[in-house]
């Protein structure tokens, strides 16, 4: 067994928590929109896959652009923090 230090750790955790904070309200927006596609489609009888995918597609790159200056702010603060832990 290798022997992990512990602030290796850390940093790993530390990128696995910001990846997951950025990802969930994009991927959220893309979840949401899909439930009241697939909705819809059950009440209507339409089971075309391009109408559920292309408004996902078109809601999550939405989110992103409105979320970028938010994303790249934490992205600055981890960078940041980063820099000042490593040696």
């Amino acid at each position: 067994m290798i022997p992990y230090d512990d602030s290796t750790l850390d940093l790993v955790r530390t990128a696995l928590l910001m990846t997951l904070k950025i990802s969930a309200p994009i991927l959220l927006a893309g979840m949401i929109v899909g439930l009241i596609i697939s909705l819809v489609q059950a009440i209507t009888s339409i089971q075309d896959q391009t109408l559920s995918t292309v408004p996902k597609v078109v809601v999550m790159v939405l989110a992103a652009l409105i979320l970028l200056p938010w994303v790249v702010q934490r992205l600055l603060e981890y960078s940041s923090e980063l820099l000042r832990i490593v040696p």
